[in-house]
């Protein structure tokens, strides 16, 4: 049986412990979303209360999510994660059109997106006239180059580092959220601003709570890097579940801060992106705003470290199946470290940098991103009839209630943005179709051959 393990031929002594994974998967959750998208659903909802109920649908869909991440997870506890999942339900096409979509997408579109709002924020800090944008976008290229290299020296080397973002984050945030919280309560302002005249339509709504989902995708990053954790068939479930709901509250919190320290119509005042930053301001002055900035790069440069590390291992594990070019299967002969996939993906990354924008990237990728993890919370059904659990295999609960429910609704949040939406989701749709074509161009002249585990 051929191994599907990058630590199998590669430094098989070095693995991380389950603290450091849910360090990634923190990380890699809490970007730049939550800082800069709250602003974007003022100005399209108008309703406080409203905001605050999408990001608490936002976190049950992502914890339910977890629980079936977390025992296709520990079925099959191997580098590549949706790919792997998609690979044993449904075949090699769709597995490779899942790879496809993580690279141009998943991770490719999601590291510009972060990395363009930490230059958003670090133009906060120190403000500089860049009407054509060429200092911002050098900012975001710095930042993700960085992670690349460090990265490219191995999982020690990425492992320090997300440790080292991921606690100064946390850290930072529960100061902003106690700290905001204590200046609300202290200051009497009310918990919640009057909503604005304007009455939110079902389809802002839905568009709204496509980018509240995409600001919590990553629930599953644990997945791609399962060869580098320690007995991941029994950690998985664990940091999968336990690192989503601390999310949740953290961003339900973050939230109430926001909504109950700014009106609607400041959220929704230009530059809308910059959220959090505004808030600290207007409790403590603009030079608390300028702190809570530079705190807040530190936290996207965590997710744009996570997202460095995990995604490459996607390409990786298609390259070992001979799905895509093999130069993407090497691995550095010193660090074990897949350096050319982690490379391939960041020059992807820079494009988008130097071409998109922020909030089009935004529903640009929640949209293909809502399909796949519809198609990949379905494998679940598929698996439970075709593979028997191993020992110490994790069940979901509430099975296929939870399940059936999650396809339904990530299925429903993809309908009404195609009609919200119509452009962005004709870019999504060409991205994965502009798939199809490679996959039997790479079928042709190497053999694709399905690895069962």
């Amino acid at each position: 049986m051929p191994s599907t393990s990058l630590r199998s031929e590669n430094s098989p002594h070095l693995r991380i412990g389950w603290f450091t994974a849910s360090c990634v998967l923190v990380s890699n959750i809490i970007g730049g979303g939550i800082f800069t998208t709250t602003g974007i659903m003022a100005r399209d909802l108008g309703d406080p209360l409203l905001i605050l109920l999408l990001w608490l649908m936002g976190a049950l869909f992502a914890v339910g999510g977890a629980m079936i991440y977390g025992e296709l997870g520990s079925r099959l506890p191997h580098a590549g994660g949706d790919y792997v999942y998609l690979r044993e339900a449904y075949g090699p096409l769709m597995a490779f059109l899942s790879g496809w979509t993580s690279f141009t997408i998943g991770f490719g579109a999601a590291v510009a997106a972060s990395a363009i709002s930490f230059s958003s924020y670090a133009l906060r800090i120190v403000p500089i006239q860049d009407e054509q944008g060429l200092v911002a976008k050098g900012l975001s290229l710095t930042l993700l180059w960085s992670a690349t290299f460090i990265h490219c020296r191995g999982v020690g080397a990425g492992g320090r580092l997300q440790l080292l973002l991921t606690t100064t984050k946390v850290l930072a945030i529960g100061g902003l959220i106690l700290g905001g919280l204590s200046a609300v309560i202290g200051q009497g302002h009310p918990l919640f601003t009057e909503p604005t005249v304007q009455k939110p339509t079902l389809g802002a709504a839905a568009i709204a709570l496509v980018i509240v989902t995409y600001c919590y995708l990553g629930w599953n990053v644990a997945g791609y890097i399962a060869s580098d954790i320690a007995d991941p068939q029994r950690t998985l479930p664990r940091i999968m579940i336990g690192g989503t709901a601390f999310v949740g509250v953290v961003y339900l919190l973050l939230n109430v801060v926001y909504v109950s320290t700014l009106s609607i119509t400041e959220l929704a005042r230009e530059p809308i992106v910059p959220v959090a930053e505004k808030a600290a301001a207007a409790l403590w002055g603009p030079q608390s705003g300028r702190l809570v900035a530079a705190i807040l790069c530190l936290s996207i440069a965590g997710a744009v470290s996570a997202m460095t590390w995990a995604g490459p291992r996607v390409y990786w594990a298609m390259a070992r199946d001979g799905m895509i070019s093999p130069w993407l299967a090497q691995v550095h002969p010193r660090t074990g470290a897949p350096a050319c996939a982690i490379v391939f993906q960041s020059l992807w990354a820079s494009l988008l940098i130097l071409s998109g924008t922020f909030e089009q990237l935004l529903v640009y990728s929640g949209l293909v991103l809502s399909l796949f993890m519809a198609l990949t919370l379905s494998t679940i059904f598929r698996l439970r009839r075709t593979s028997a659990p191993h020992g110490q295999s994790y069940c979901a609960p509430l099975y296929p209630l939870l399940p059936a429910m999650l396809v339904t609704g990530a299925g429903a949040l993809v309908i009404y943005s195609v009609l919200e939406r119509p452009a962005e989701s004709l870019y999504g749709a060409a991205t994965i179709l502009s798939g199809i074509p490679l996959y039997f161009f790479w079928r042709s002249p190497h053999k694709i051959h399905t690895r069962k585990l």
